[in-house]
């Protein structure tokens, strides 16, 4: 009976410590591509980008789409790793762009995206923007959606 207690609890820890192991590697899986405030579309959506020329295109057209020129250097393409533009939709005040991947998990075919949750800091002026970002997944992860899940 104490064998069985003991391979029981051994099992168990065992579980316990990979489970904490693989949430730190995602967090190190995902970066930030690119991050702006306005020039996304109105509608919440994803779209996965192939390769270099892709990548250029949709950053250029996203400043464009805000009356911008891009300011920024066009990030090189990961060959190792998916990349995904998700698009935050349209919001009537703040700043909501994304800053910070806390971590990635698949569930159900679902992509979701741990990030920090948007805290506002009171009076605002009120500014339509519709915000996007550019974020690398590991190339194995295999989804049909995207969802955000504000954490503090």
């Amino acid at each position: 009976m104490n064998k069985l207690l003991i391979l029981c609890f051994a099992i168990m820890m065992s579980c316990t410590g990979t489970t904490a192991q693989k949430s730190g590697n995602m967090q190190s899986k995902s970066e930030i591509l690119a991050s702006e405030s306005n020039g996304g579309t109105e509608k919440v959506g994803f779209k996965l980008i192939k390769n270099q020329e892709e990548l250029k295109k949709e950053i250029t057209q996203n400043f464009a789409a805000a009356g911008m020129e891009p300011l920024m250097v066009i990030p090189s393409f990961p060959n190792d790793k998916k990349v995904v533009l998700y698009n935050l939709g349209r919001f009537n005040s703040g700043d909501h762009t994304i800053r910070e991947i806390k971590s990635l998990s698949v569930q159900d075919n679902v992509l979701y995206v741990e990030v920090p949750m948007y805290e506002s800091g009171g009076m605002e002026i009120q500014v339509l923007s519709n915000p996007w970002f550019i974020f690398t997944v590991p190339s194995g992860y295999k989804f049909t959606s995207v969802q955000l899940k504000p954490t503090k």
